[in-house]
């Protein structure tokens, strides 16, 4: 559905091309189908409902990096959160937890961005607990 793609090499598209897509409602219809998403997300209050154990497990994590004595890069309220490792508990934590290295912040330190979702589980966190009382 959104996975299309025409790719025409050196700006050579046919005349009237793009106007005749739009005639024919298929650029409308990948904008009608994010609308759709969006007027759903936002009904009912479902996109809080179904965001909210994503969060909760992220104040949780933010947690456990104070606990550790990790700084926080940003006071972030959502499911991402944004921490200064050094190099050395980066390589460390990166053998056994998945999170991506955002910024080099100086010769030592980096900015890593760790993400919870609706799959996080008490054992994620617990694995993120034990990697950090380990090192």
């Amino acid at each position: 559905m959104f996975g299309e793609a025409v790719v025409f090499s050196q700006q050579r598209a046919p005349r009237g091309f793009f106007t005749t897509i739009k005639r024919h409602g298929a650029l409308l219809a990948k904008g009608r189908m994010l609308g759709l998403q969006f007027d759903t997300l936002f009904t009912d209050d479902l996109y809080r409902r179904i965001s909210r154990h994503a969060i909760n497990m992220a104040r949780r994590m933010k947690a456990i990096f104070r606990e550790h004595g990790i700084q926080l890069a940003i006071d972030s309220p959502t499911n991402q959160q944004f921490v200064i490792l050094t190099t050395e508990q980066q390589k460390r934590l990166a053998q056994s937890i998945v999170f991506e290295v955002w910024e080099q912040r100086n010769a030592n330190q980096l900015v890593c961005r760790f993400v919870t979702s609706w799959a996080t589980t008490d054992e994620d966190l617990r694995a993120l607990e034990n990697a950090l009382a380990n090192g």
